[in-house]
């Protein structure tokens, strides 16, 4: 799969995440990507995403900023 696609493919399930009302609780970076926990209180259900390309870590930091 190339890069670009891995990126549409991370962006998809982060915006999924987000509209099904879980929000960015924490995010842990390291050397292969960053791990993202989303929580979703309505539920209290959380899920741990790992965003390996740097697109998608770059699209998860503005919708923290936006926030």
């Amino acid at each position: 799969m190339s890069e670009y696609q891995e990126f549409l493919s991370e962006r998809d399930k982060i915006d999924y995440l987000i509209q099904q009302g879980y929000m960015i609780e924490k995010v842990s970076e390291n050397l292969s990507g960053a791990f993202v926990l989303f929580s979703n209180a309505a539920e209290k259900k959380s899920m741990t995403l790992h965003v390996k390309t740097a697109n998608a870590r770059k699209y998860f930091s503005n919708l923290l900023i936006q926030g």
